[in-house]
């Protein structure tokens, strides 16, 4: 009889740090792309042994969704990133950050009114100066301390008319805005 223990594959995953969170286990894993002993499994409730060989046959190249958006972007509008210091507002997991990082930024400014959301990957990067509890309507270039050649714009629950004009104040002569339109927030 078996009396291996067993354990979602969704939690075995993070438990061992293939993913940062079960979220984003659960994408990989309904996208099938985790595989035990060389089954696809593709339900995150799925109980496995806690010691079951494990093989992801695909990564995802940023800790949230939001790079995918801002790496198009920047392809779109042949931005270059590289060596710049960055301001991403509304920064959550990190997915703008991550691109930013994984695209050269010398430096970003990662802004969020919440706390704890951002990913351990981003966070103890150091060249990430993660800045939590802070609201973008209140953003000048003495809080965060210079002024930017790019910013980004992921903000949720709040219209872009209020969060622009303090984030245009922060951006230098020339500098760039990269905002993601959220229309159910601009009404």
């Amino acid at each position: 009889m078996d009396r291996q223990k067993r354990i979602r594959i969704d939690r075995l995953l993070v438990e061992n740090g293939y993913f940062e969170s079960r979220e984003r286990a659960q994408r990989s894993i309904l996208a099938g792309h985790v595989l035990i002993q060389e089954n696809v499994i593709d339900k995150p409730g799925t109980l496995v042994r806690s010691n079951s060989v494990v093989r992801i046959i695909a990564d995802e190249k940023y800790v949230g969704r939001g790079g995918h958006k801002l790496e198009a972007a920047l392809k779109q509008f042949d931005i270059v990133v590289t060596d710049l210091v960055c301001l991403d507002v509304g920064a959550s997991t990190g997915g703008f950050t991550d691109c930013l990082l994984q695209h050269g930024a010398r430096k970003v400014i990662a802004i969020d009114v919440g706390h704890n959301q951002l990913a351990w990957k981003i966070r103890s990067d150091p060249r990430v100066d993660v800045r939590e509890g802070v609201n973008a309507r209140n953003l000048s270039p003495e809080l965060i301390g210079t002024r930017v050649r790019l910013a980004t714009v992921d903000v949720s629950f709040i219209s872009l008319t209020l969060v622009l004009p303090p984030i245009l104040s922060c951006v230098e002569q020339g500098g760039a805005v990269i905002a993601l339109i959220k229309p159910q927030f601009e009404l």
